[in-house]
């Protein structure tokens, strides 16, 4: 059976879509803690298990730096701007501040350090340090939402289990969850860390979004029950170019080791809005199967997306077609779906 891993969000979070997505085909639901409350989660987990009898999976927040909540979920950063950083989390932020997590994380951030927000839509400088916040000057002006990825112009040290991953994992346990991703999984004692907080047999899906990832990536698999893709986060340290070419490398070394490897990221990104999705969508989906996928993950497309049940219908179908493929072959293939060449 492949896997069809589909993330809740506030589109897909009701009795009905959540059992309608089921019965399309789901295998596992995935909450986000990214854009999850800790004080949220035990209920969130009673509502699906409540739902539905899907497994569902834990994404912890994992080792990455984030800016916390802002004003009206967005604020407009001017070019020239100086921006006044901190890491006060119950801070709310606007046009000329923003908090980041996890804790601690400015305290190394030095002048002359870059930050980008959420895929370089806004980019901006450190120019000041003092004992509470950071000054940084805005370079690439743009919107900038609640909880959003940032990347710093070099290495900084993040802890392997933050202390809002811990929360999670404890409260995800008291509710008899079996199934848990590892964001941001740089090496294997990553994984071993986290095995410390679970049980015996709880499932560890380890997302590769990272060059350490990547290098550390056969040691990583050994402790890891699946591996997952993250095709997003990773492009922002490997070229977008590249990113086809280490995803097969990738996936042909999980199938060499017999470790399930699942693709995440863009799969049907343009139905967020639409819904049917785009040639390339499909092609891309298709031929990530081909290639020896065992599973995909919809993110945006069921989490925020206007059409979460046709998301999950069309990856199934889709997965579908490519077993089929493999079974009969193309001439089958085509003459079942009334084709004609």
């Amino acid at each position: 059976m492949q896997n069809l891993y589909v993330t809740v969000g506030p589109s897909s979070f009701n009795r009905k879509i959540i059992k309608d997505m089921s019965d399309a085909g789901a295998t596992l639901f995935r909450i986000n803690m990214s854009h999850t409350s800790v004080n949220d989660l035990e209920s969130v987990i009673k509502s699906l298990q409540d739902w539905s009898d899907i497994p569902v999976c834990i994404d912890r927040e994992g080792a990455q730096v984030r800016n916390r909540v802002m004003k009206n979920n967005g604020e407009f950063f001017s070019k020239g701007t100086i921006i006044q950083l901190h890491d006060n989390d119950d801070m709310i932020g606007d046009s000329s501040r923003m908090s980041l997590v996890p804790p601690g994380i400015i305290g190394q951030m030095r002048a002359g350090d870059r930050i980008r927000v959420d895929f370089d839509s806004v980019e901006m400088e450190i120019e000041e340090i003092s004992e509470n916040s950071i000054s940084a000057r805005v370079l690439t002006e743009g919107y900038v939402g609640s909880n959003k990825a940032c990347d710093i112009s070099r290495r900084v040290d993040m802890p392997a289990l933050t202390d809002k991953d811990k929360i999670a994992l404890d409260i995800a346990k008291n509710c008899s969850i079996k199934d848990f991703s590892l964001s941001f999984c740089n090496r294997s004692d990553d994984v071993v860390e986290m095995r410390k907080f679970l049980d015996k047999g709880d499932k560890v899906i380890s997302k590769i979004e990272s060059i350490l990832g990547v290098k550390n990536l056969e040691s990583i698999a050994l402790e890891s029950d699946e591996l997952l893709i993250d095709r997003g986060d990773l492009s922002r340290e490997v070229p977008i170019s590249s990113i086809p070419f280490v995803q097969r490398s990738i996936v042909g070394k999980a199938r060499a080791m017999n470790i399930p490897v699942n693709v995440a990221t863009n799969l049907l990104e343009s139905m967020i809005d639409k819904r049917t999705p785009t040639r390339s969508e499909v092609n891309d989906v298709v031929s990530t199967l081909l290639m020896g996928a065992n599973g995909l993950v919809l993110a945006a497309e069921t989490a925020i997306g206007n059409y979460p049940l046709l998301s999950v219908k069309m990856i199934k179908e889709l997965m579908d077609a490519t077993l089929h493929y493999y079974d009969s072959g193309i001439d089958t293939f085509i003459s079942l779906n009334n084709h004609n060449i």
